[in-house]
């Protein structure tokens, strides 16, 4: 029990140490966050860290790693599409733009897209009159009546061929529809008389009901020819002045495009024109060969109306795929009705025959390599011209792409010629640098030291840009 008091003793001295150490360790500490709080702030007095501004943490404390820049932290990839979208967005955004303008003055555009379609047709008849001599108003003149004319005189032909076989057409028609109902009445589809009479009721009764809405569409028939002679007299002025002042509308288009791309619209230009010039030109013969041979295969085949329907097949050629569907199928139809299935099957024969040998021999040989299009191309860009400009859009759909097709492909070749041709100037330049460096860190002796002449000026030459423009 003696040695109780000792043990006692022995351990509160201990733990007296034990505190003292704490504290020696708890003030030298302090000091040490005093002394960086004073080091990090220049201002801030009596070791204390300036207000709002958090003192640093202990050296005990775990480390925390830094957070990677948000620019960082996003995948390469993610950004890329980021920067691709905004762009799309803003071209997007634009090319709607410009489609709700075109569709605001749809009339003028098609009238003026119509014009180059024209003048591109006539365009070489007044450069051969100009160069047998006559003055360029006369040559122009003389080929735009010649023209118009001989437009207005197809036009009154189909509409005088139809109406004097009307009547013929209009009896055959119903012959074949009675020639039809016996065939049902055969058939093995069993089809009962009561069925068929069911059939046209329904249908008269269909006409009947719908006498408003039939009357509105005859009215918006007469708005919508209104327009088409609005149009054909505004295509009309458009291209009298495109064949006489042709040229000098291009030099004054030039002047709009910026100075740096001027360059490369002057040579895309004239390629653009011969691309279309080329097209019109082989639709043109095409369209004419078609015509002649379904014209004259439905005339041996006597079925009526064969010339009205050769001319038909001649417009419809215009616009590309479907409208040789559609003219071929219109004359298949006639046939049918009016002189049976048999002649109905060799017009059938005869149109995809003739078809054949345009998209196999005529196109490749008239067209050539200069504006040939993807058939998937074709199809596309004719069913969206029809879609935003009906039949008038089908029509230029086809030579629009084909024209922007050699643009795109010129501007191309012209800007790689250009850097290519820029590269060794650049180049050169660099050298020139790299060699007066080291001179002008060692200076010559000052009996050999002489002013540096102007260096040559190295052949630089622009891509060569045909001047061809719009013959005048």
């Amino acid at each position: 029990m003696s040695k109780l008091p000792d043990w006692l003793g022995r351990v509160g001295s201990e733990l007296t140490h034990m505190g003292e150490r704490l504290e020696e360790r708890r003030s030298a500490d302090d000091v040490d966050g005093a002394n960086h709080v004073t080091g990090a702030t220049s201002h801030g007095g009596g070791g204390h860290p300036a207000p709002g501004q958090v003192p640093p943490p202990p050296d005990y404390a775990p480390a925390v790693a830094a957070r990677p820049d948000p620019v960082a932290a996003v995948p390469w990839g993610m950004r890329v599409a980021a920067e691709a979208g905004w762009r799309l967005l803003v071209l997007a955004g634009a090319l709607w733009v410009l489609m709700r303008v075109i569709s605001a003055i749809q009339l003028v555009v098609l009238a003026f897209v119509g014009a180059l379609l024209v003048t591109a047709l006539l365009q070489p008849t007044v450069a051969r009159l100009r160069r047998a001599g006559l003055p360029r108003g006369l040559a122009t003149a003389l080929t735009a009546i010649l023209g118009f004319v001989i437009m207005g005189l197809v036009g009154w032909f189909v509409v005088w061929q139809v109406m004097e076989n009307l009547d013929t057409v209009s009896s055959r028609v119903q012959e074949g529809i009675q020639e039809l109902r016996r065939w049902l009445l055969h058939s093995p589809f069993h089809v009962t008389d009561k069925q068929i009479n069911e059939i046209a009721k329904n249908l008269s009764d269909t006409v009947g009901t719908n006498t408003n809405e039939i009357t509105s569409a005859g009215l918006q028939g007469v708005t919508v020819m209104v327009e088409f002679l609005t149009g054909m007299l505004l295509a009309m002025f458009s291209t009298l002045f495109l064949l006489y002042d042709g040229a000098r509308i291009w030099q004054w288009t030039l002047k709009l495009v910026p100075a740096q791309a001027r360059p490369g619209v002057a040579g895309a230009g004239p390629r653009a024109w011969r691309t279309l010039t080329a097209y019109v030109r082989g639709t043109v013969i095409v369209a004419l060969i078609d015509a002649i041979f379904i014209g004259l295969g439905l005339f041996f085949l006597d079925v009526p109306l064969a010339v009205p329907l050769a001319v038909f097949i001649f417009l419809f050629a215009f616009i590309p795929l479907v409208g040789a569907v559609t003219s071929g199928a219109l004359a298949v139809v006639v046939a049918l009705v009016t002189q049976g299935p048999f002649t109905a099957l060799m017009v059938v024969i005869v149109v995809l025959a003739v078809q054949q040998i345009e998209g196999h021999v005529l196109q490749p040989f008239i067209l050539g390599r200069a504006v040939r299009v993807h058939p998937l191309a074709v199809v596309l860009s004719v069913a969206a011209g029809g879609m935003i400009a009906g039949i008038g859009g089908a029509v230029v759909a086809v030579p629009l792409v084909a024209v922007t097709n050699k643009v795109v492909g010129y501007l191309r070749a012209y800007s790689m010629e250009t850097a290519l041709r820029a590269a060794p100037h650049q180049q050169h330049q660099q050298q020139h640098q790299q060699q007066e460096t080291p001179a002008a860190q060692a200076p010559a002796p000052q009996e050999s030291r002489r002013e540096p002449g102007p260096e040559p000026v190295p052949d630089v030459r622009t891509p060569a840009l045909e001047t061809t423009e719009l013959p005048e």
